[in-house]
């Protein structure tokens, strides 16, 4: 059907689904990931982009509506059936065009709205801007990715550190080197024979030969087990330094890319005490970074150059980050950095082709900067579904998105709340990892109870929780 400038394309079932009506502005690499999860999670989508070959191939693939047009077109929202949208979300590559968009769908349909904005000059109003136009939330997957690589450098030896309880709980992953004092230990077995005078902890997955496992006190680990642990933030270092790990902060960062990410990144790394040295190849946004980050080194050169990288100090920095706009570029700089120095080094990746390949490459910790931004808005989806008991506070996906961790606010009583934990018949597959009660962390035995009050985070192989109670059977 044509309408004026635009057409539209369906892929219907047949079949009526549950959840959300959430139209969607975008069809880039965001648009697209936030399609395929919302989707599988039972959500009514249309897509809205001026390319309709964008359009006709996510149709082609999933059960959504599609639209050919300009997202901030009062005639193509409508269109959209946006008067009746639980959720409106606008990802294309502008920002005052996400901005426009969801300015115009607040007129149109009152519904909560979600921008995507990247800017730097923006990033410094956003309370401004959001209440301001009323949105919902302001996504800047730049600066997430600089804060998520920033927590990293705090513990370097960790492959990834994601943060509850406003900070202060944390979900570590680490990798099980040979010979260490964890290999071969039985889990239940870690308090009395490895832990002892040191913290508590709770290991909530295990992925071992490409497996996930969330497991129970009987599990082996084993060297070369990549394992999630919960440790109350105060308590890390005590714990680390006691296993032998690495914990101290690094005390310097070569980054190779001066986009708005590595400007992100470099603000946060100062800002730690961190020395930050920019390789960039354009020189007049060295020029530009060099106001913009005077505490920072920055070299106008080409950082695939691997004899610049090593006259730079390659060989001896603590920690090298790669934030060229090029997969590839980034695969093989980390490559190289870890076959010629000791760095701690991050790798970002665009594009999510290939992560059986990346998977098994030694790459570090590996940052998704797409994933981060649909994560946040996907935990906004599913509490604006869950019940008035309980709502997401914070989502993170991990080992590709095959395990959840999800912290849930419990406002009132519920199947979940007031029964001690030994008692609650959980789903498979399933840990509570922590309750956060008042700023306090309980790591919890089977004798605590969950409490109006409360958040909550769980670990589980299971997909799509919107609510606490769905932890129940």
């Amino acid at each position: 059907m044509l309408v004026g400038t635009h057409h539209m394309f369906s892929n219907t079932t047949g079949h009526d689904k549950p959840g959300m009506k959430i139209v969607i502005v975008g069809a880039g690499k965001v648009g697209r990931t936030l399609v395929d999860q919302l989707c599988k999670e039972g959500n009514d989508i249309t897509i809205i982009d001026e390319d309709e070959k964008k359009v006709e191939q996510l149709t082609n693939l999933y059960d959504v509506m599609g639209i050919v047009g300009n997202g901030a077109s009062y005639k193509v929202q409508v269109e959209a059936d946006l008067e009746h949208a639980d959720l409106f979300i606008a990802v294309t590559d502008s920002d005052e065009l996400n901005l426009l968009c969801c300015t115009v769908a607040k007129r149109v349909g009152d519904t909560a709205a979600i921008a995507r904005v990247r800017n730097p000059d923006y990033s410094e109003e956003v309370s401004y801007l959001r209440d301001k136009l009323g949105l919902t939330m302001i996504i800047n997957p730049e600066l997430e990715s600089a804060r998520e690589i920033a927590r990293i450098f705090y513990l370097p030896t960790a492959l990834e550190v994601n943060s509850f309880a406003h900070g202060q709980a944390e979900l570590i992953k680490y990798k099980v080197p040979e010979g260490h004092v964890l290999d071969q230990v039985r889990i239940s077995d870690l308090a009395q024979k490895v832990l002892k005078k040191y913290v508590k902890l709770l290991i909530c997955a295990v992925e071992r030969d490409g497996d996930v496992t969330i497991p129970n006190g009987s599990f082996i680990l084993k060297a070369g087990d990549v394992l999630s642990f919960v440790l109350p933030r105060r308590d890390r270092k005590a714990f680390l330094k006691g296993l032998g790990f690495k914990a101290s902060v690094v005390r310097n960062c070569m980054i190779v890319g001066g986009g708005r990410s590595a400007y992100y990144l470099s603000l946060q790394l100062i800002h730690m005490g961190i020395s930050v040295k920019i390789i960039e190849r354009d020189k007049a946004r060295c020029e530009e970074l060099s106001e913009l980050l005077p505490e920072a080194v920055i070299i106008n050169g080409d950082g695939t150059d691997e004899d610049l990288l090593r006259e730079e100090g390659l060989e001896s920095v603590d920690s090298f980050v790669s934030l060229t706009g090029i997969d590839e570029q980034n695969i093989f700089l980390t490559l190289h950095a870890r076959r010629v120095s000791g760095a701690k080094v991050i790798t970002k990746i665009n594009r999510t082709n290939f992560k059986d390949v990346i998977s098994k490459m030694d790459l570090g910790s590996v940052i998704y900067p797409r994933y981060i931004t649909s994560e946040a808005i996907i935990a906004y989806a599913r509490a604006k579904r869950a019940s008035y008991e309980s709502n997401i506070e914070t989502l993170y996906h991990m080992y590709d998105h095959r395990v959840e961790a999800i912290e849930f606010r419990v406002d009132n009583d519920s199947r979940a709340t007031g029964t001690p934990l030994r008692e609650l018949k959980l789903i498979d597959n399933l840990m509570i990892a922590f309750i956060n009660r008042e700023g306090k962390i309980i790591l919890p035995s089977g004798d605590d109870k969950i409490l109006p009050g409360d958040t909550v985070t769980i670990v589980t192989t299971n997909t799509g929780l919107n609510d606490l109670d769905d932890i129940v059977k």
